[in-house]
Order: structure tokens, then C-alpha cells, then sequence
């Protein structure tokens, strides 16, 4: 299991600790990710409080880009803000899956037909899904499929669709990491994947567009089946 030292020793491994002079928003992008990745793992599970000292002294840092990380995973939906507990990990529950995956419902199979239509390049969604096939972790691999869905919307030419999808992303990552916590259904999804990635890049935006509805769907029936978050 991914834990959080092996996650704060690769963290001190970075370049940005090896004593090369970086900037600060370098470090605070790695202290994001670091406790990110550690919240997608499992290592900080759901409703750990996350105590900003005790983060900073695990990782070698100041509080100020623990603390800018923590804002900007409140702003992603990935840790919740209250003036009386402080920060902790988001609780994953059934509501905020249907919440999510409805309005990806509404938005993003219209999205892949724009984009399908315009002929936007299509080889970040392949390289996601190579990245997703060979993931050390669940982390990995569920940030390597909200990339290959990324990559599928990002060219439908409407930036404010974009950024409203784009704004479900690490929700949507938290909650399939805690999905295949208990029931690990990756293989199934990523062969979802390639069909649709296959009626993509043949130029079939309404097939695309039906199989990632399916695929959506199919990813909730699959959560309701096995008792729920």
C-alpha cells in the first residue's frame, strides 16, 4: 500500500528539494500534488484532518505552500474548509457521485461530439490511456483517466464548457479511486476507453458520444451494484 512517508520521501526526492534554485510556485506545485496524490492513494483517507504544520514538517516546507495546497484542493472539490475543524479530506459518499456524474452527463458527450466534429487531435487521449494501462497506483491511474477524458472535450471550442467540465475533474478522480478501493473495475472501464478513443478517431462523433454516456452510466450502475461509496 502507497503510504504517506514512501509519499513524502519521493516528494524530498524531487528537484525542487536537491538544493537547485527553484521558485516558490515550483515547490508549491509539488507540495499540491504531493498531498493530492496522497489523498487519491488512500494514505490521507476521507475525513483526515489535514493540520498545516504537521503537513509542512513532514514534507520539509514552510506552512505558506502547504497552505496555498490546501486552498486550491478545497477550490478542486478534493478537501473541505470549516472555520471550527479546520482542512480535512473530503467524505465520498453516493450523493456527490450522482451530483458529479450527472453533470458530466448533461456536458461532456455533447463536448466529445464538438470536439469529434472539429477534428481536434485525439493522441493525448491515446497517450492517457497507455499512462492509465501502465499505472503504478489507483492515484495513477485515475488521474491518467481524467486526463484521456480531458483530452476527448478539451477541443469542442466552447472554453466556458471546458472549464465547467474541467472543474469535475479531481472529484471525479476522488471518487473513482474510493470506487475501486472496493471494487476495482479499471479493466472494464479502460476497454470503455478504447471503444470510444476507436469511434473517435474514426470521425463517428454520435457513436463516441453514445458509448461515453454508456460508459458513465455504466460506471454508476456498477458503484449502486456493489453497495455504494
Amino acid at each position: 500500500m502507497y503510504d504517506i512517508f514512501h509519499l513524502m520521501s519521493e516528494v524530498m526526492a524531487s528537484p525542487v528539494f536537491s538544493g537547485q534554485p527553484r521558485s516558490l510556485s515550483s515547490r508549491g506545485t509539488v507540495v499540491l500534488e504531493a498531498i493530492k496524490h496522497a489523498i487519491l492513494t488512500g494514505a490521507l483517507p476521507p475525513g483526515r484532518q489535514l493540520v498545516e504544520t504537521e503537513l509542512a514538517q513532514q514534507l520539509g516546507v514552510s506552512k505558506t505552500p502547504v497552505r496555498e495546497a490546501l486552498k486550491t484542493l478545497a477550490g478542486a472539490g478534493l478537501v473541505t474548509m470549516s472555520e471550527y475543524k479546520g482542512a480535512t479530506v473530503r467524505t465520498v459518499d453516493d450523493a456527490l457521485m450522482e451530483w458529479v456524474y450527472d453533470l458530466r452527463l448533461l456536458l461532456e458527450p455533447e463536448a466529445v461530439t464538438r470536439t469529434v466534429e472539429r477534428g481536434a487531435d485525439l493522441a493525448p487521449a491515446a497517450e492517457a490511456l497507455r499512462r492509465a494501462d501502465t499505472a503504478a497506483d489507483r492515484a495513477d491511474r485515475s488521474l491518467a483517466n481524467r486526463d484521456f477524458h480531458r483530452a476527448l472535450y478539451a477541443g469542442c471550442g466552447n472554453p466556458l464548457l471546458v472549464s465547467t467540465l474541467d472543474s469535475l475533474r479531481d472529484q471525479t478522480a476522488l471518487i473513482s479511486a474510493a470506487a475501486w478501493e472496493r471494487v476495482p473495475t479499471w479493466e472494464a472501464e479502460a476497454e470503455e476507453h478504447r471503444e470510444i478513443l476507436r469511434a473517435a478517431q474514426a470521425g463517428s462523433a454520435a457513436e463516441a458520444a453514445e458509448l461515453l454516456r454508456a460508459h458513465v452510466c455504466g460506471f454508476v450502475e456498477r458503484v449502486r451494484r456493489s453497495g455504494g461509496l
